[in-house]
């Protein structure tokens, strides 16, 4: 039986701009009711979700999963604290990086892998001004150098 690709849902852009990405898991969420129906749909956010190490177990907070219109009332709470599915490898080792002065878990991106909603966790320490200013630069300068390039080639 061949298996499915993977489909992005939700991502997390505001991320790369505020973090630099050193790493990332991927963990399964533990969800109730009709949160994987609303999920599948695309009614998901993860604009202001972080993620945290409590007591061995690593969680989600601040994710916004709409409720389901056909719910009724097995619906769920949108932003209620989800269960990240991990390894004791994996948590210790979030851990230990979120415990460092700086450093933050932060959801990256939400797709369906093989039918089960997944979480790519990044593990980031947060940029200063100066580097957001700096990254924006080099991007520009990389468009600049594209175009001039592409001009160049019609030529």
């Amino acid at each position: 039986m061949a298996k499915k690709e993977s489909r992005v849902l939700a991502q997390n852009r505001r991320a790369h701009h505020d973090y630099f990405i050193e790493e990332t898991v991927e963990a399964g969420i533990v969800l109730q009711g009709t949160e994987i129906k609303s999920i599948r749909k695309g009614s998901v956010s993860i604009k202001d979700a972080f993620a945290r190490v409590e007591n061995g177990e690593a969680f989600v907070y601040n994710m916004h999963i709409s409720t389901y219109e056909q719910g009724n009332r097995y619906n769920h709470d949108p932003l209620r604290t989800r269960k990240l599915l991990l390894h004791k490898k994996e948590i210790n080792k979030l851990a230990g990086k979120a415990s460092e002065a700086g450093y933050a878990l932060i959801p990256l991106k939400i797709y369906v892998k093989n039918g089960f909603a997944k979480v790519l966790i990044g593990i980031g320490k947060g940029k200063k001004n100066y580097d957001k200013r700096e990254s924006m630069k080099r991007k520009t300068a990389q468009r600049e150098i594209e175009k001039a390039f592409r001009e160049r080639q019609k030529m």
